[in-house]
């Protein structure tokens, strides 16, 4: 067993470098190898989630599962969304026992190797795990905090095939110094990857995300909206940061609600933006990085749209189309030939058939024209309740229109520079920063 943590940011700032270094020394002992690695850009972090099982006799075994999951408490949640029983602390609106929203993928076949090939290269980098000086590094290694990596096995080769989907692994590393060996002036194909599949949508772009505030990004879709008369796009974030204190949320609120307004502005009634809850009533905390296009294109991973999981910290993604065409109507919601991929499609009913409250088969999903009506018309009425008069839409859906709590005029000012400076840093090269470019 071989295992990379982020070396983390202080306990203090509600971070876990006292777990994570428990964690990997209790491995280590074991016999397995965990390292801390802070191979990051200053203020960063590695934010790549994924577990790789590899089988050498027997290949047609091996998984991998990538996505938003952290392997840690506060996660294990279900379909009901009551909260873990090993609950982690947010903002109180959120309950003793926050509910948790998270998507994750199981991955097989060829793709595997790419993501083999992910965990090696950050393992078998030569920089020093610890690039906080000479005393910090020497200290670590006395407390058997930063050990040096052992050998991997051999490469294995690409496990076989189990079905006709392309799967294209995506990644984000920041231009830093020293550079990373195997991404010497970054990497940012999950920026790419998604600049490109938004260009071509024409239908419908649905979107399930922790923060949603880039300014980059915002103006990526609103383009996209203003080029495409028909074009919708549904967006599923947490009504709350899940730090909303008086430091904490002024930055994340003022940045969402410039890039929403963004947005809303290019595409008008065309824009519709929720959060979730549970039966109780709880809000439920969308950690989910998904994003759906015209049912062909979809992306799971670990990435939120922000300007640091774009170019920042270290993420990983999987885009996905199915060569599988899906043979419900409508066969081809954009027009474009594409067709409607089964994969694709089926993540969506199933994440719409959760928030709606209604089963994945129900023919109202299908049709991609009249979404934006579709998930108005829901939230409405559960906004309304049960005992409305108004009686032509279920009531028994999880969504709420999205409302931000406005930032004080007096606040926007500092809120704007720690946005900027902690909240949303950028770690493009020089070159790509001045052109606006990734």
């Amino acid at each position: 067993m071989r295992g990379l943590l982020w070396r983390s940011h202080s306990d203090r700032f509600a971070f876990s470098a006292k777990q994570n270094r428990r964690f990997a020394s209790e491995v280590t002992e074991a016999g397995g190898q965990v390292l801390l690695d802070e191979r990051v850009r200053r203020g960063g972090s590695h934010h790549q989630k994924a577990v790789l099982l590899r089988h050498p006799s027997s290949p047609e075994c091996d998984v991998a599962f990538i996505g938003g999951i952290d392997l840690c408490h506060g996660r294990r949640d279900d379909g009901v969304h009551r909260g873990n029983d090993q609950a982690i602390i947010l903002d109180e609106r959120y309950g003793p026992r926050p509910p948790w929203h998270d998507v994750q993928l199981a991955v097989r076949g060829p793709a595997i190797s790419d993501l083999d090939l992910t965990f090696r290269e950050r393992w078998e980098d030569p920089t020093p795990l610890n690039h906080a000086g000479l005393a910090r590094s020497w200290t670590s290694r006395v407390l058997s905090r930063d050990r040096i990596a052992g050998p991997l096995p051999d490469a294995l080769p690409d496990p076989p095939a189990p079905g006709g989907h392309a799967v294209q692994v995506l990644r984000t590393y920041p231009a830093r110094r020293p550079p990373y060996p195997f991404a010497p002036s970054g990497e940012r194909s999950v920026a790419r990857a998604f600049a490109k599949a938004v260009q071509r949508a024409r239908s419908l772009i649905y979107i399930e995300d922790q923060y949603f505030w880039s300014m980059e990004i915002a103006e990526i879709l609103a383009n996209a909206l203003r080029r495409q008369p028909q074009l919708q796009l549904i967006a599923v974030v947490p009504r709350f940061p899940d730090k909303d204190g008086r430091l904490s949320g002024p930055p994340s609120r003022l940045a969402q609600a410039r890039a929403l307004a963004v947005v809303k502005a290019a595409g008008g009634s065309r824009v519709g933006v929720y959060d979730v809850q549970n039966e109780a009533g709880t809000p439920i905390y969308v950690h989910a990085k998904v994003c759906v296009i015209d049912d062909v294109w979809a992306t799971v991973g670990s990435d939120n749209l922000n300007r640091r999981s774009w170019t920042h910290d270290s993420e990983l993604s999987c885009a996905v189309i199915d060569s599988e065409r899906d043979a419900r109507e409508p066969l081809d919601p954009a027009g474009m030939g594409d067709g409607s991929r089964k994969f694709a499609r089926d993540l969506r009913l199933a994440l719409w058939a959760e928030h709606l409250g209604c089963s994945p088969n129900d023919p109202a999903l299908l049709p991609l024209a009249g979404s934006t009506d579709l998930w108005e018309a829901v939230g409405r009425a559960r906004n309304l309740g049960p005992n409305s008069e108004d009686r032509e839409v279920r009531t028994s859906g999880r969504i709420r229109a999205h409302a931000i709590a406005p930032v004080p005029r007096a606040t926007r000012p500092w809120a704007r520079i720690a946005y900027h400076l902690i909240f949303d840093p950028d770690g493009r090269p020089i070159a790509l920063r001045m052109k606006n470019r990734f």
